[in-house]
């Protein structure tokens, strides 16, 4: 097997590898120092049987891994297309049928991990790659270091992306799946805008908006999206996990599997807002979902009750979103015990 460099780092380096006995197949393989994974080993090898357990086209694949005395190598499928947002970034033209056809894509991969037992918790555009550079390359669903399978307990873990989490995981409350198909209805409304539909400077308030579901479909950028796509999102961004969509029932809607998406290309009104989100990540802060948690639960009711109005927050999380980075990345876990 011939071996190069490709992503070096303190701890973890991949290679691009081609197999000898596969002539012209290409592999990625993480190399992960164990000393660095002091504390952390029981998140690799939750990580290690779920890839295991899920085979699926739109699912990067485990081909194997090997354990050395100070090394653990994990075989993985290559994914050469980039991120999602990057790609529509640099795309001339993108439509709501562009959209959905991705949309679909991601929600047939989390049917079938549902279907599995496995929930990803930490669904967000970063975790979605492209394939190959292919005009009609396929959407890869990545990173599954938040996953947990059902059967391994109740899921009460503040964990995931602030932005993209859902509220039944800053309430606290034991949750399952539903909480992967907020995500996806987050991304979804990003896609179709360029922004996110929860944006505060202060944490606390942030998960205040995510708790009372606190979004608009602000003009102008959502006067040329159609009613569909919109119907769609709310049924995903539902607050109650029990009332909201499946990913079998959002694959039914008709902006999914009918012709309610619109042909008109967005990437004007998109892309920009895009860019600013592309720029911003490299201003990313570490984060403590435990502490921010422990922010919320000090919040007074009555302090949600006197929040400015809908359309005065719209406009501050436009001007805020402007010069603040939306999402940073939770990684550190409380336990799962309720």
């Amino acid at each position: 097997m011939l071996c190069f460099l490709i992503v070096p780092s303190f701890f973890l380096q991949v290679f691009l590898a081609e197999c000898k006995n596969e002539a012209g197949k290409q592999v990625a393989i993480k190399c992960i120092e164990k000393k660095a994974l002091k504390g952390k080993e029981e998140a690799l090898e939750n990580e290690i049987r779920v890839l295991k357990k899920l085979k699926h086209p739109n699912i990067i694949q485990l081909y194997g891994t090997y354990d050395e005395k100070d090394y653990v190598y994990l075989v993985m499928e290559l994914v050469t297309g980039g991120e999602l947002f990057d790609r529509i970034v640099a795309k001339g033209s993108f439509t709501e049928q562009d959209a959905s056809n991705l949309m679909k894509q991601v929600l047939e991969a989390v049917s079938f991990m549902h279907k599995n037992g496995v929930v990803h918790r930490d669904l967000k555009p970063e975790n979605l790659l492209y394939y190959n550079k292919e005009e009609d390359s396929k959407i890869m669903i990545s990173d599954f270091g938040l996953s947990k399978t059902e059967d391994s307990g109740a899921m009460a873990t503040a964990c995931g992306t602030p932005g993209y989490v859902a509220p039944e995981v800053l309430q606290q409350k034991p949750y399952g799946k539903a909480v992967d198909v907020w995500s996806i209805g987050v991304i979804a409304y990003i896609l179709l805008c360029g922004y996110p539909p929860f944006y505060d400077e202060n944490d606390a308030n942030l998960f205040a908006q995510i708790i009372r579901g606190d979004y608009e479909f602000d003009s102008p950028y959502w006067d040329e999206i159609s009613d569909s796509a919109k119907d769609f999102i709310s049924h995903l961004m539902c607050c109650n996990p029990e009332q909201r969509y499946t990913c079998d029932q959002a694959l039914t809607h008709p902006w999914i599997s009918g012709d309610t998406a619109r042909d008109k290309n967005i990437h004007c009104m998109v892309a920009p807002q895009l860019k600013k989100s592309l720029a911003k990540r490299q201003w990313k802060k570490a984060y403590n979902a435990t502490a921010a948690i422990r922010q919320l639960q000090m919040l007074r009711l009555s302090a949600l009750s006197n929040a400015v109005s809908s359309s005065d927050k719209s406009d501050k999380r436009r001007s805020d979103y402007a010069l603040k980075e939306t999402a940073t990345t939770t990684t550190t876990e409380t336990s799962d015990e309720t």
